[in-house]
């Protein structure tokens, strides 16, 4: 029953999604969808295995820069791109994950918050990052060697595409025997190794995943925007992440969309605010924390399942 909702409910997000070009800038949706990707991938750890992370913008940054990297000065194709860029941040989550998953609770987030300080600074210091100029002018070669995604709105179905992937390989995982074991972790983890379970390798492999996936959105994001930059891997990155995760609702399968959604439409039209953004942020996190504890999406599912049962 559950299966058949979700199936329902993400046919509906992809039928919007594909209809959406007609009324809204490619660009801006290429945008939403490489964000929500980054929140799904972050919603993986924090909603389903219960790790906090303060530090995910080191992947999503870290493979944007490999990925602009490889495809500008090495003259790799865009697909081969994505995915240097994504096995990158899969080998430093495997890292950073060895390390960090040997706390919990603050300490977790504080050791994450180090680690991805310590790669902010390197990025600020290597030579093939640009410092504080970044990696400018990516080149959109043509996918596979045949689709031409100079065009903004042949590459935002391609985008389209490499979210609903990471948003299905998400999904699987979360409704499979492993994460099953991963919310059993969440839920009581000293129950869990009781039970025989090998909880640091479990939480390990999701640490993994989750950084692997929010590289594929920011190595995506390099080649939409042509940029890759310290905006992508500085702190506020993570907290971005954090916001959207709680306003769509955190620990739920489109709950990270919506926030994605609802920030990076907040950020596009209330540019004209200047620094007033970020204030206006923190009121509807505060307004978010209090009214809707659950976040959108898990306020609305609590408020079917009281009109399903009455």
């Amino acid at each position: 029953m559950t299966w058949n909702r979700d199936m329902l409910a993400f046919l509906a997000f992809l039928a919007l999604a594909i209809a959406a070009p007609a009324a809204v800038y490619p660009v801006f949706l290429m945008k939403v969808l490489c964000f929500a990707l980054f929140a799904c991938a972050f919603n993986l750890l924090v909603g389903y295995v219960g790790l906090l992370s303060f530090g995910h913008a080191m992947f999503f940054g870290g493979a944007a820069y490999i990925s602009g990297h490889v495809v500008k000065v090495w003259g790799w194709p865009t697909e081969l791109g994505i995915l240097a860029g994504t096995a990158c941040a899969a080998l430093l989550g495997l890292v950073t994950g060895a390390i960090a998953i040997r706390r919990q609770g603050i300490y977790f987030a504080m050791v994450t918050l180090a680690l991805a300080q310590m790669v902010f600074f390197f990025c600020l210091q290597a030579n093939f990052t640009g410092g504080e100029d970044g990696i400018q002018a990516i080149p959109r070669r043509p996918l596979l060697g045949l689709l031409d995604i100079k065009n903004d709105l042949t590459f935002y179905y391609v985008v389209l595409a490499v979210f609903c992937a990471g948003f299905l390989v998400i999904y699987r995982t979360i409704h499979s025997p492993f994460g099953q074991v991963l919310k059993a972790i969440r839920e009581n983890e000293p129950r869990a190794v009781s039970l025989g379970y090998r909880v640091d390798q479990y939480k390990l492999l999701a640490f993994v995943l989750s950084a692997a996936l929010a590289g594929t959105a920011g190595a995506t994001k390099a080649i939409v925007f042509q940029l890759a930059s310290l905006t992508d891997v500085q702190w506020q990155m993570s907290g971005e992440v954090v916001l959207m995760t709680l306003v769509g609702g955190m620990g739920t399968v489109f709950g990270p969309i919506v926030g994605a959604g609802v920030i990076i439409t907040m950020q596009n039209y209330l540019a004209g605010f200047g620094e007033w953004v970020l204030v206006i942020q923190g009121l509807i996190f505060v307004v978010v924390v209090l009214a809707f504890r659950r976040g959108v999406v898990g306020e609305l599912m609590a408020w079917w399942r009281r009109r399903a049962g009455g």
